[in-house]
């Protein structure tokens, strides 16, 4: 049955608060060959922007997967407008190499002729049946690391099923005050409502600040789908949420432990090549004219995610 993107609503403040709405393509690839969605070698492709944190997350596990070659990938351009996620054109034609659209909007409607809703990356693709799978980033993220182990890298495991209810339970926390949490500051409409989300921001990255005091990652002695989940935000951080959503209490670098560890997993293989701060900063601050009228775009901050950490000491025999 075709998920119905027409009773989705955007995005918009209720009561002065920012509330996200729920993402409604929720089919599943799985391993089954017998499954409507079964996982093959090139039959799906991710859809994503380089800028948004959510669809960064989908990049980082397909990378860390080794399922470059199993799952293709290709950008939309990272400023928004009220069209929405756009594809780069070149003389006439489309930088998405599976349809050619010109907008990721064309991809909601081949999937739902009622299509009305908030067009949104990562989006999971498939190519054999012409309409997305997934548009859910936490779910897409579960499907790499483990529905494609007969391609990709089956000896990393970034969702353990021992420590699967401990990964939930901090998953849940980081998502509702800091993954969410610095868009509920950026988009509240009320000093009260912006109040709580900041409070519940800081709050958090606090108490996680404190808790990697005493371990290198958040769950485990090796980065999980936990740490994958929060670090798009945190790398992000000092040169976007600060100034742009308001999220000025303190800087990820004024965090002793959580800066060391941003730095940490920025340093596992083939992660940098993931980020681009230049284009994460022409996303947010052009692509919302409501906090940034004026579209300029701050030329700080100097950040350097390579500087030495001391995160190896928890890892010492």
């Amino acid at each position: 049955m075709t998920t119905k993107v027409s009773q989705r609503r955007a995005e918009k403040p209720v009561g002065g608060e920012f509330v996200r709405i729920e993402s409604v393509f929720r089919d599943w690839v799985s391993a089954d060959p017998g499954a409507r969605f079964a996982a093959q070698e090139g039959r799906y492709h991710l859809y994503v922007s380089d800028a948004c944190p959510w669809a960064h997350r989908t990049a980082i596990v397909r990378r860390l997967k080794q399922l470059d070659d199993v799952v293709s990938l290709s950008m939309v351009e990272p400023v928004r407008d009220e069209r929405g996620w756009a594809f780069a054109v070149d003389s006439g034609v489309s930088s998405d190499p599976v349809n050619g659209y010109t907008f990721l909007s064309e991809a909601y409607q081949a999937s739902d002729t009622a299509s009305e809703g908030r067009v949104t990356v990562p989006v999971l693709w498939d190519r054999e049946l012409g309409r997305i799978v997934n548009n859910e980033s936490s779910e897409i993220i579960q499907m790499l690391n483990s529905e494609f182990d007969a391609w990709g890298d089956a000896s990393l495991d970034l969702y353990p099923s021992e420590l699967k209810r401990e990964i939930d339970e901090i998953n849940d926390i980081v998502y509702e005050y800091v993954n969410n949490g610095v868009y509920r500051c950026g988009f509240a409409r009320t000093q009260e409502a912006y109040d709580r989300a900041v409070l519940g921001l800081f709050d958090t990255l606090d108490a996680l600040d404190e808790r990697l005091s005493t371990q290198r990652f958040l769950v485990g002695d090796r980065p999980t789908l936990a740490d994958w989940r929060l670090f798009p935000t945190l790398v992000r951080f000092d040169a976007v949420y600060v100034g742009h959503f308001k999220c000025n209490r303190k800087r990820v670098d004024d965090y002793p432990n959580l800066s060391g560890y941003l730095r940490d997993l920025y340093s596992v293989p083939h992660i940098a090549s993931t980020v681009d701060i230049e284009r994460t900063k022409h996303h947010y601050y052009l692509s919302h004219a409501g906090l940034n009228p004026s579209g300029i775009v701050p030329a700080g901050p100097d950040l350097d995610f390579t500087a030495a950490h001391d995160r190896a000491r928890f890892s010492a025999a």
